[in-house]
């Protein structure tokens, strides 16, 4: 059954409120997309606090200008669009659905589940799927904050060891030195 006007605009204002609080997004042309499969992407992305959907493109286009983003063309996508809004950091959206497109975990029983990314939103603008691909590369947030902390604690733990070795040695040369008197 078509929808009104008024469930479009509803629709269209969702859409818009979440593009207008998200770090980025990422969207995916998709064929094959069961309910089963949505099922497993909604569990996975809560977990990355990302949201996806599935809209129109058209209503995608008036979203995306009623949040203000620049230079999107949602008409210029083709097929069924898969939205992924990431709202903690800006390379889970387009790591989740790279993820996807991509592993074995999401297969569908049928096998005809298909998937590419074809486009993204990163810092208000519109970018190309080369370019979400690329942030799909990236670490995590966590990550980055990982290697950070072990690069900080690299010359404390460093200087820890430097000490500890010349204790080690005066240990060393004490049991010697008893040993020769024994």
């Amino acid at each position: 059954m078509p929808k009104t006007k008024a469930q479009k605009a509803e629709i269209v204002a969702k859409v818009a409120d979440r593009l207008k609080r998200m770090k980025a997004a990422a969207f995916s042309q998709v064929s094959g997309y069961t309910m089963a499969d949505a099922d497993k992407l909604r569990v996975k992305a809560a977990e990355q606090n990302v949201e996806v959907f599935i809209t129109k493109r058209t209503l995608l286009a008036l979203a995306a200008k009623e949040a203000g983003i620049e230079g999107m063309d949602a008409n210029g996508m083709e097929g069924s669009i898969l939205t992924a809004v990431g709202y903690a950091d800006e390379v889970s959206a387009a790591k989740l659905l790279k993820e996807l497109a991509t592993s074995k975990k999401f297969e569908s029983k049928d096998k005809s589940l298909t998937m590419q990314l074809v486009a993204g939103i990163l810092e208000g603008r519109f970018v190309n799927a080369e370019e979400v691909g690329r942030l799909a590369a990236l670490p995590s947030r966590q990550q980055l904050l990982g290697q950070l902390v072990g690069t900080l604690n690299a010359p404390v733990s460093g200087f820890v060891n430097v000490l500890a070795g010349n204790l080690r040695g005066l240990v060393t040369v004490l049991g010697a030195i008893k040993e020769k008197k024994a």
